[in-house]
């Protein structure tokens, strides 16, 4: 083994079992689950296979502490939230290592994207405990209070793209509010966040935050359908998400979904081509694709279409595929192999479809890329919105380009689709972004810089890209409840049964 390898070991444990009442405890069953890397296949560590009473366990823990929890003063959740991030800088280098290793994202993405994001999040949810109040009505023989309280017990379920990015915008606003937690992480990436909670269980007051691993047939459903749960918040496909609505129809309890994506990216006959061939670039291979908010519906004006294509198939041939873990890298492979054989059935179908390769199309190969879930990076043309590769999921480096003509025209194509979660606009005329800004049907559109992610800023989908908006003070009404008190003011009773 290499210095670097035993390096990078250290990072992490060899096994993990589940985070109960501030304790690392062993699973049930004693099974255990391997998380890969995905770039050569070999396994980092394990985590438990979580059952139905690891589950029984880890909501009691959460159930407990609420009592605690929810008194605690405002700056006692700020301290914490404040000193998680001054962890999260202090080791911003190994946590990145930790993310690239597991989900196979270049390193320069895990530093630049993924952890100043995640930082953010316990930085902004940091002072929100203070903004928790209610309001007062007056009337002439009244007060009216309205009272904003934590709502309970909060399940949390999050995918394997992003993991410590979307732990971190489910924690903070519900410890923020008062809440408890028991997040279950995807089982296949985890590492980050498993270590996560390995370097804050002297700080996270136990049972506050718990954390139970396994699939989501065994922990998962127990966990939503839990009568001690109150809420749920979800990240993930529309599939599992309707199982999560059904599970939470038990005890009518509300959910936040953040689903799918299949996002328009709109560039205009005035767009500044290279920005635009860069953000298209970027929405392509960021993360490898596995971004709900990819942009990968690319409506290209008809009079600038063929210098466009030529323009971002040259710079999509010259991205750098390799070893996530070097800086150089600037795609890394596909998270699993089930993701990148997922991947591949769609780069079939594109072709089966009539849709022509501009560029990639097929797996990557060669030295360094063979033993890994690489593909090249795509780019269908000659598309149509009715394809399949138009509308659904690909959730890899595969963008579809589709030709327009008016503005009416092209309102209506990016409208036509299941999904609303974000869009972008590129052109040099404000009034055109504003109008197909205000006419795009998804919860997000950047004008003139995709992905252009800004702290506080709401996020969520319209249609089948879920309910709810997280990343900003918005999500407090998801993990708080009001009550109304009204205090009479008028003397005496009534005299509506007066004898």
């Amino acid at each position: 083994m290499s210095n670097t390898d035993q390096a990078r070991e250290s990072l992490y444990q060899p096994q993990y079992g589940h985070f109960i009442d501030g304790e690392w405890v062993s699973g049930d069953s004693g099974k255990t689950i391997d998380l890969m890397n995905p770039c050569n296949g070999q396994v980092l560590s394990r985590i438990a296979a979580g059952n139905e009473r690891d589950v029984e366990r880890v909501v009691a823990a959460a159930t407990k502490a609420f009592s605690s929890w929810s008194q605690s003063s405002p700056n006692e959740r700020q301290e914490l939230m404040v000193e998680i991030a001054r962890r999260l800088k202090a080791r911003l280098e190994d946590y990145a290592m930790l993310e690239t290793l597991n989900n196979g994202k270049p390193l320069r993405e895990s530093l630049n994207f993924d952890l100043p994001q995640t930082i953010a999040q316990f930085e902004l949810f940091a002072g929100a405990a203070f903004h928790l109040h209610g309001e007062t009505l007056d009337y002439p023989d009244a007060i009216g209070l309205v009272h904003r309280e934590p709502i309970g017990v909060c399940a949390q379920i999050i995918p394997w793209n992003v993991p410590l990015l979307m732990m971190a915008s489910k924690i903070a606003p519900a410890i923020a509010a008062g809440n408890t937690v028991v997040i279950k992480p995807a089982e296949s990436v985890c590492l980050s966040v498993m270590e996560f909670f390995q370097e804050m269980a002297d700080i996270l007051p136990p049972g506050v935050v718990n954390v139970v691993t396994g699939y989501g047939a065994d922990v998962g459903e127990p966990l939503v359908i839990h009568p001690d749960v109150r809420k749920v918040a979800f990240t993930g496909s529309v599939p599992t998400a309707q199982k999560i609505i059904q599970y939470a129809s038990r005890n009518i309890i509300p959910q936040t979904l953040e689903l799918g994506g299949k996002s328009a990216q709109i560039v205009c006959p005035d767009a500044d081509l290279e920005a635009a061939v860069e953000g298209a670039t970027m929405s392509t291979v960021l993360n490898k694709g596995e971004i709900c908010l990819a942009g990968s519906r690319l409506f290209l004006h008809e009079s600038i279409q063929e210098e466009f294509l030529a323009r971002l198939k040259v710079s999509l041939e010259g991205v750098r595929l390799g070893d996530p873990a070097s800086i150089e890298t600037q795609m890394g492979p596909q998270a699993s192999v089930m993701q990148r054989d997922k991947v591949c059935s769609y780069l079939e179908l594109g072709q089966q479809e009539g849709a022509s390769v501009v560029t990639g199309g097929s797996r990557a190969s060669g030295a360094g890329l063979d033993q890994g879930n690489f593909i090249q990076p795509t780019i269908f043309s000659n598309v149509t919105n009715d394809m399949r590769i138009a509308q659904e999921e690909i959730f890899g480096p595969v963008t579809c380009a589709i030709t327009w003509r008016d503005e009416e025209e092209v309102i209506r194509l990016a409208n036509e689709c299941n999904y609303g979660l974000a869009g972008g606009v590129w052109t040099q005329n404000i009034g055109v972004a504003h109008r197909i800004a205000r006419g795009m049907q998804t919860g997000t559109v950047w004008i003139n810089r995709y992905y252009n992610l800004k702290s506080g800023m709401p996020i969520g989908g319209y249609k089948q890209s879920g309910f709810g908006r997280e990343f900003c003070f918005d999500v407090l009404n998801h993990y708080t409840v009001t009550k109304s008190v009204i205090v009479n003011l008028q003397d005496g009773p009534m005299g509506m049964y007066a004898q």
